[in-house]
């Protein structure tokens, strides 16, 4: 896991010309990597996730300070789309979902918009079903008419269909039980081990994301204030501070070497 994939650099951004969102994050995600991004709402976190594939000027926001990179390239030098296309997959906040489709048609849209055949579509859904087994059973049911948890794998496992190198998901466990959370995070982590996808996943349930992760980030107000393994940050009491505008830079950040 060290080749870097996807750079924050000191990254700052506004909504209108007027609104500061990011007053200076900094983040790497390598290759294989399982990231996560802490801090509580508000914080920045799908301002940040929103730029990585270049999406905050369809809200009128822009990138004012700093550089994020994928593979490389600035990200603002390529279109939503063509991210997609090149590997860089956001599974945004809110499911999302076409809800007069069925789970499966929202499934098949993910790969159409890769330019999939049939073969290549059969093979992204018996992975997603293999993944999540519910949706196998709901596969045929009107997606608006399906659980939480249920639209939020389907929102998942789209994202998969488009065949993503680096998958990018913001808040999977809002609005859900924990049990149901518990699911989700165990099968991002398995499409981890098993499959070397690199994920990067915004969360404020800490203790999950935690458990889960390599390696994390933590933003408050806008800026990154803590970062290290995820197993170390896991154990630091000043963590929640930052979640509570206190003396979250009372400690040193952990600092990873490559």
């Amino acid at each position: 896991m060290s080749d870097v994939i996807l750079e924050f650099e000191d990254v700052a951004a506004s909504y209108n010309g007027a609104i500061a969102a990011l007053h200076g994050v900094s983040l790497t995600v390598r290759s294989g990597e399982f990231a996560a991004l802490l801090g509580a709402n508000g914080a920045g976190k799908t301002t940040l996730l929103k730029a990585a594939s270049n999406l905050l000027p369809a809200e009128r926001g822009r990138i004012t300070r700093g550089h994020i990179r994928f593979r490389g390239q600035d990200v603002t030098s390529a279109s939503p789309d063509a991210h997609i296309r090149k590997g860089l997959v956001p599974v945004l906040e809110g499911r999302r979902l076409f809800k007069s489709l069925t789970i499966e048609e929202n499934l098949v849209t993910g790969a159409v918009g890769r330019g999939f055949g049939r073969a290549r579509i059969a093979a992204g859904l018996e992975q997603v079903y293999a993944l999540f087994p519910r949706l196998a059973t709901r596969r045929r049911s009107v997606a608006g008419l399906t659980s939480g948890g249920e639209q939020q794998m389907a929102a998942i496992g789209r994202g998969l269909m488009a065949a993503p190198e680096v998958f990018v998901l913001d808040e999977p466990s809002m609005g859900l039980a924990p049990l149901v959370v518990a699911e989700i995070f165990e099968a991002l982590s398995r499409l981890n081990r098993e499959t070397g996808l690199t994920l990067l996943v915004a969360e404020q349930n800490s203790s999950v994301a935690l458990k889960h992760a390599h390696h994390a980030t933590v933003i408050e107000n806008g800026r990154s204030v803590l970062c290290g393994p995820a197993a170390e940050l896991a154990g630091r009491e000043d963590i929640k501070a930052s979640y509570l505008g206190g003396a979250a830079t009372a400690a040193p950040p952990i600092q990873v070497r490559s």
